[in-house]
């Protein structure tokens, strides 16, 4: 049996860089190498792809705070407009390697922002996971949540913020000792009056809990919100549930379906990017959440609801707030959640019955389906 040439695209200029390894790293090593044969290309904090095997694609790859991209691979680029979809390696003498599809296991800006998903469908590539709109969408968490809200989906109150609203530089005014301007004591009193206290405050388009801060204070406020900027020029101010926190993960393109549903348990204040990644006693996972089965059928339900309102394919984990008055709320998409060894995407499914190896499968499949089914449309008009 011909073995299906699957290029698995990590890394990225993203500040979920070494998210992205990690997560690459597993899927990588859970391919089936029976069935699919595998072309590693890793893409590096300047934007450079650069083809690798798995045998050293990674220097300290054991160690969550050091891992890192092995940069002297051989560069290449994406050649499209060929049936063959010829990845072209640099140098002298050119040499060309057929692909047939593409599992993006890349995280945050630059990845499952629909940028290289645009990238691949230009290429006319088979991918995993959501295609350009429904990836936009997922990671712009303002839109995301308008669009929810559009849907009569509940969300948590939010507040959005650009970076022309607020003064971000330490200037002192002569009304103030303070190093903070009146411009933003008016956003914080606002805040303070429409969402209460304390907020979560959070980049509009990036994951993974990075640059996410909890802000009780105005002095925690006012770092807090220069926090997010460093990341993006949009942030989202949120007001705090008290809740518990529960993920259920989505597989599917027309006929998407749930998993059994996960509670996350932090150990820390929340669920911060050293709890998901770096600290593995950062937050206990239980899987199945203990919920009733009523519980499971609404947050699932809801789940779908959500994946099918914001354009998803292929997968996703959606994140959900329950109350103790039993109402849920979304809090977010991951249209590419992450495949570590302590993600809550693929152990959901571990838990529902489908293994890792079984499901990344899945997603292959999904991803030719779905190519399959837009090669059939026309994309020219003969005018008779």
């Amino acid at each position: 049996m011909k073995k299906l040439k699957v290029a698995v695209i990590f890394g990225g200029r993203s500040a979920e860089h070494e998210v992205s390894l990690q997560s690459a790293k597993n899927i990588i090593s859970t391919l089936d190498k029976e069935k699919y044969q595998p072309i590693l290309i890793g893409i590096d904090k300047q934007g450079r792809w650069l083809k690798t095997d798995s045998a050293n694609f990674l220097l300290n790859e054991t160690n969550p705070k050091l891992i890192s991209l092995n940069a002297s691979s051989k560069e290449v680029a994406l050649l499209s407009g060929h049936q063959n979809h010829q990845l072209i390696e640099s140098g002298k003498n050119l040499q060309a390697q057929s692909i047939d599809v593409v599992f993006v296991s890349l995280h945050g800006p630059f990845g499952e922002d629909g940028t290289i998903q645009g990238l691949l469908k230009l290429a006319n590539l088979p991918f995993v996971g959501a295609s350009v709109l429904g990836s936009a969408i997922g990671m712009d968490k303002d839109v995301m949540k308008r669009l929810l809200k559009a849907a009569d989906i509940p969300v948590a109150k939010f507040i959005v913020v650009h970076r022309n609203d607020v003064i971000l530089n330490e200037v002192k005014d002569i009304y103030s000792s303070e190093p903070e301007a009146h411009q933003n004591d008016k956003l914080f009193d606002m805040v303070k009056n429409q969402l209460g206290l304390p907020v979560f405050i959070k980049p509009a388009n990036l994951g993974s809990s990075v640059g996410v801060s909890k802000a009780s204070s105005k002095k925690d406020f006012n770092k807090a919100i220069k926090k997010a900027f460093l990341y993006d020029n949009k942030i989202l101010i949120e007001e705090a549930i008290k809740a518990r926190e529960i993920e259920v993960s989505v597989l599917g393109n027309e006929k998407p379906i749930a998993s059994v549903a996960g509670e996350i348990i932090p150990s820390h204040e929340f669920y911060s990017y050293e709890a998901k990644y770096i600290d593995e006693l950062g937050a206990k996972l239980e899987i199945p959440a203990k919920i009733s089965s009523q519980t499971l059928k609404r947050v699932q339900n809801l789940a779908i609801k959500t994946f099918q309102a914001l354009c998803c394919e292929g997968m996703a984990r959606v994140d959900c707030f329950l109350k103790e008055n039993g109402q849920v709320l979304i809090n977010e998409i991951n249209t590419i959640p992450g495949f570590t060894k302590i993600s809550m995407y693929p152990k959901l499914w571990e838990a529902s019955g489908i293994s890792y190896s079984e499901l990344i499968d899945r997603l292959i499949q999904l991803a030719l389906e779905r190519h399959q089914r837009d090669q059939k449309l026309k994309t020219s008009f003969e005018v008779k």
